[in-house]
């Protein structure tokens, strides 16, 4: 029998555990930066390799110093739902497409919150099935 962290998704545990991931996804939304560099490494993390597409923006400072700069744009790509989260201009602005065989079929713009629960929804889901996924959520929600 395996233990299970009250405060991570499960089968069954619905819109409360997707809320749930959702305020750990917004937990560092108010430095953006540090938002953007939480959430692309999480992403990576729990999403299978060529899901997550990350734009960013060296000046030559970063480029002199070797640092991979600021994050203007995340792509999320879960099947056929496509996340997208500009960053730049200081506020961040989500966008929900719907995307068959590399065709955006639809856009919907979203506010930041909104844009979130959709991102959390599809973490769990995917969580509920992967191991690598799930532990990456709980490095997430824990904190770690």
């Amino acid at each position: 029998m395996t233990s299970h962290d009250p405060a991570l998704p499960a089968s069954g545990d619905g819109p409360a555990s997707v809320e749930r991931l959702a305020a750990a996804l917004r937990r560092d939304a108010a430095d953006l930066e540090v938002y953007a560099q939480v959430l692309t490494v999480t992403l990576a993390d729990a999403l299978p390799p060529g899901s997550v597409a990350v734009e960013r923006r060296r000046t030559m400072a970063d480029r002199l110093a070797g640092r991979e700069g600021r994050v203007d744009r995340v792509d999320v790509s879960l099947g056929e739902q496509r996340l997208l989260l500009n960053l730049s201009g200081g506020r961040p602005s989500g966008e929900i497409c719907k995307e068959v065989r590399g065709v955006i079929l639809s856009r919907r713009p979203v506010p930041l919150d909104e844009w979130v629960r959709e991102l959390a929804g599809a973490i769990a889901a995917r969580a509920e099935s992967d191991a690598q996924a799930r532990a990456a959520l709980e490095r997430l929600l824990l904190g770690g």
